[in-house]
């Protein structure tokens, strides 16, 4: 081999074993849980990667208890929630935190030929009693009294309920604990509840197979997070006005959500698990939420723990890149008192 070959070859094997040992520099991190957060943490990876080429976060949507479950077990880094953490579970795992990333909602759609284009209303009681059974009719007189001058059809509810563990199924449920006494004495809120066993009900995984399931279903009625209005949109379903603490029936806006959320937040504790559902203020929707990062403080790696805190600050920094993002998918930036409790909350993550 001549000296100049040999040069070339040392060059290139030198090359390649730069370029190897920055692979090996790259950090992954692992997301997973909450449907109604996996398109945004899409749009974080793609941009955080972007702007941090040395950070890999990988990106799962398996319902909210899996991503609680997974970050207790330290299977993820991250498990993305729309519900907080029990306080039998918080008490259990004094290691886990349940940071506020944004504020999302969910909305009520239906599936009734002739209806989809207007928006029905409907209570706390009513829905309870649609997933109880008791109300088995679209025209039942309770829904009819809450829906003067529109004729409904004669024929059975469809309701469409999430199969796994759902952080959807914790917001909505505790929408029906804080407005009907007889569900809360009976079934009370959890990312799974004992559904009562109504004939004709269905169960759907995901929020995307909510969407799914209540397109391909007439006279079907199911819970679906925010994140999603566009396939709602696509499927042309009903979206229904709620009845709030404050007794007016609202629809999901952004003013309406903003609103729900300012109602409560202001009583958000250090540790930042609260429900926002159902406020009593005038002009509130009343199925808003927190949308939580479960992460333990205690990592094994500190170098991954810096990362991840990295990305938590960035995902929850004020600025219009941030909002450009939560608008995409109809969630609202954290107020100030909430981010600085984040922040607060993050940087404990050791």
């Amino acid at each position: 081999m001549t000296v100049a070959r040999r040069l070339s070859f040392l060059a290139l094997a030198a090359a390649f074993l730069c370029g190897h040992v920055y692979a090996q520099q790259v950090t992954t991190l692992s997301e997973t849980g909450s449907t109604l957060l996996a398109p945004l943490f899409k749009t974080w990876s793609d941009a955080y990667a972007k702007a941090h080429p040395d950070v890999h976060l990988s990106v799962g949507a398996t319902g909210s208890q899996a991503g609680i479950d997974q970050a207790v077990a330290g299977t993820v880094n991250i498990g993305a929630s729309d519900a907080f953490m029990s306080d039998a579970d918080a008490m259990k795992h004094p290691q886990i935190i349940s940071v506020p990333l944004a504020i999302a909602a969910q909305t009520i759609n239906y599936n009734v030929p002739g209806l989809n284009g207007t928006h029905l209303k409907l209570d706390g009681p009513t829905l309870a009693g649609i997933y109880t059974g008791a109300i088995r009719a679209w025209d039942a007189p309770q829904i009819a009294a809450l829906n003067p001058g529109v004729t409904l059809p004669h024929h059975d509810i469809v309701p469409v309920r999430r199969g796994e563990g759902s952080g959807d199924t914790f917001v909505f449920t505790q929408f029906l604990t804080f407005s009907t006494p007889s569900w809360e004495n009976a079934l009370g809120y959890g990312t799974s509840v004992a559904w009562p066993n109504v004939p004709g009900a269905l169960a759907a995984t995901g929020n995307a197979g909510m969407v799914s399931t209540l397109k391909a279903t007439p006279y079907s009625v199911g819970y679906v997070g925010v994140s999603y209005a566009k396939d709602i949109a696509a499927a042309q379903l009903g979206t229904a006005a709620l009845k709030n603490g404050a007794g007016e029936f609202v629809l999901p806006t952004k003013a309406t959500i903003m609103a729900g959320a300012a109602s409560l937040g202001g009583r958000t504790p250090p540790d930042e698990r609260l429900s926002l559902v159902f406020a009593p203020a005038s002009g509130t929707y009343p199925l808003v939420n927190y949308e939580y990062a479960v992460v333990s403080k205690q990592q094994p790696n500190p170098a991954v723990a810096a990362e991840i805190r990295k990305f938590l600050e960035w995902s929850i920094l004020p600025s219009d890149e941030n909002a450009a993002y939560l608008e995409a998918v109809h969630f609202i930036p954290l107020p100030p008192h909430t981010w600085e409790l984040s922040t607060n909350q993050i940087e404990s993550i050791r």
